[in-house]
């Protein structure tokens, strides 16, 4: 079944709760008490119909004139001047207060001068403002129901989309005349509430009735801000947030290799810890690296002012002042006290787009939950990391925990049950010192360390120790130190044994290769001598054959064979 015409707000969280916005050509009534917002919200509809889309609008005001809702809503920035020449029409129908009905009362000459006004402009767009105002001349229950079904009538045989303003506190709203039958005659009834609690405002819209169309039924924080209303949406039919398998730097590289690359792009990031445990620093890290890759970042601070905030993560080696004057570092600070935790929302959420931002870090988020905002708070952070994935927007958020445990965060916000990536900062004390540890309790979609690191914050930035373990404890600090002072003082003097030992061995091969040589020239001064020696025995054999040949020649002998019996002697 196709939904009925819709007239978009130009509210974007009242056009996401409402599936596109009010029904076109049928009548919205608007109720709620002093302050809740029903004027302004009622005019920004008109507005932005009639400077974004072009559409002729009538306000009527039953309240208060045109000349103040007009100075009332300066500073908005709207420019009612400027529509009032061609698009939007003011009509002043204030009763007079000293005015005493005598006789009949109806509508039919206020919607007379309508029905020339409309024709006259080419009007779509009729509000009512605070028309208990007018019925309250009639004081008379049965012609109250008259007077608005007269009303009603003339707005369907014109095919306006109308709007209609009335008071009405929450126990009375719906029972008591002539609400109750106004609320059952219109096709779209909305609630508007206003309340203070612990100190802190809050207001809320909820749509509880829209004939033919889907809705949320839940209600909405509703915000006044400097450009007007701004309504927390649900995403109601929303398209998905973009699933991203890039890394980015978390700006500590041992954190980053922990983390198999890093976090996800797109991913929220929640880091927690006690006071003093580094989270605004692991934070800043975070946002200097995002700021490096040429990607603007907005850093949100609850507790300290920009300047302070960079002075001090200067002296650990990271320089946010550079990222800031290049136009890629924004800060917003503000304090959880002077708005409700919807408030805050919607003005980051401002600042962010404002900016362009890919990063958003938000320092303490946990300052969201302070007085008057701890109803509230877990439902603002789950809709704010929801807006920023949708956003593409990478969020860090550090959160305040007194106790050591990690634990013990899933039992205040429970922001660690929406959050992608936890790890969770804390203190070893041991042997008079306090140390800082970082631990990844989880990391969505990723393998990444189980381990317990030592944070170490120097003067050219942080670094994760090496896991230390003695006796099956992990070592910090001093302990670590000494530890590690000691074993390198046992490797210290393995190695001075090991290089005794090689120069020993070194000269015991060194005397054995001078003894061999030795050796081997006396061996070849023996082969020498035998040589010489053979060579002379040789020589004089020859001789003695040589001298018998001789005196047998002399005597006529016979000769001496060529080859006597006697052996030549050889070497062996």
């Amino acid at each position: 079944m196709a939904s009925p015409p819709k007239f978009p707000t130009g509210i974007s969280g009242l056009d996401e709760i409402s599936a596109g916005g009010l029904p076109r050509h049928r009548t919205t009534l608007l109720m709620g008490g002093p302050g809740s917002g029903k004027t302004v919200l009622t005019l920004q509809m008109l507005v932005n119909g009639a400077r974004d889309r072009g559409e002729p609008a009538i306000f009527v005001a039953f309240e208060e004139s045109s000349r103040r809702i007009i100075a009332n809503t300066a500073s908005f920035g709207w420019n009612l001047p400027a529509l009032q020449k061609r698009r939007l029409f003011f009509l002043d129908a204030q009763p007079d207060p000293e005015l005493v009905p005598a006789g009949g009362f109806d509508l039919g000459g206020l919607l007379a001068a309508l029905d020339v006004k409309v024709k006259a402009m080419g009007a779509t767009i009729i509000a009512f403002d605070a028309i208990d105002m007018l019925l309250g001349l009639l004081d008379d229950p049965a012609a109250e129901k008259r007077e608005l079904h007269r009303l009603h009538q003339w707005l369907l045989a014109r095919n306006l989309t109308a709007i209609i303003t009335a008071k009405a506190t929450m126990p009375e709203r719906e029972t008591s005349p002539p609400y109750g039958f106004l609320a059952f005659m219109v096709d779209c009834a909305i609630d508007l509430n206003h309340t203070v609690v612990t100190g802190v405002s809050q207001r809320n819209l909820r749509i509880h009735k829209y004939r033919g169309s889907a809705f949320a039924e839940n209600a909405a924080p509703l915000v006044i801000t400097a450009t007007g209303i701004d309504i927390a949406g649900s995403r109601l039919n929303h398209a998905p947030a973009t699933v991203s398998d890039e890394r980015i730097s978390t700006g500590v590289e041992r954190l980053d290799a922990m983390l198999n690359g890093g976090y996800f792009r797109n991913a929220s990031i929640l880091v927690t810890g006690a006071p003093g445990t580094s989270k605004t620093t692991l934070a800043g890290a975070f946002a200097a690296a995002a700021c490096a890759r040429g990607e603007n970042v907005l850093f949100t601070t609850f507790d300290s002012e920009a300047g302070e905030l960079v002075r001090n993560l200067r002296s650990v080696g990271i320089r946010l002042d550079r990222a800031a004057r290049a136009g890629r570092l924004h800060f917003h600070v503000t304090r959880s006290g002077t708005h409700n935790a919807d408030v805050h929302f919607i003005n980051i959420k401002a600042a962010a787009l404002r900016h362009g931002i890919r990063c958003l870090v938000i320092d303490p988020i946990s300052a969201l939950a302070k007085i008057g905002n701890e109803l509230t708070a877990h439902s603002v952070i789950e809709r704010l990391i929801d807006w920023a994935k949708a956003a593409d927007i990478t969020v860090l958020c550090t959160s305040l925990i007194s106790n050591a445990e990690p634990a013990a965060e899933a039992t205040d916000l429970q922001i660690s049950t929406i959050a992608d990536t936890w790890l969770h900062l804390g203190y070893v004390v041991h042997a008079g010192e306090r140390n800082r540890s970082l631990t990844i309790v989880k990391s969505r979609g990723t393998a990444h360390s189980n381990q317990v690191r030592e944070l170490i914050l120097r003067d050219d930035g942080i670094t994760l120790a090496d896991v230390y373990t003695a006796g099956g404890h992990v070592l910090m600090g001093t302990l670590r130190w000494e530890k590690e002072q000691a074993d390198r003082a046992d490797r210290q003097a393995r190695e001075n044994e090991l290089q005794r030992k090689h120069l020993a061995l070194r000269h015991a091969e060194e005397e054995l290769e001078s003894r061999l040589s030795l050796l081997q020239r006396e061996l070849a001064q023996k082969r020498e001598e035998r040589a010489h020696w053979e060579k002379l025995v040789n020589h004089r054999d020859d001789a003695e054959a040589a001298g018998q040949a001789q005196v047998q020649a002399l005597r006529h002998a016979d000769p001496v064979p060529a080859n006597p019996a006697r052996p030549r002697r050889r070497r062996s």
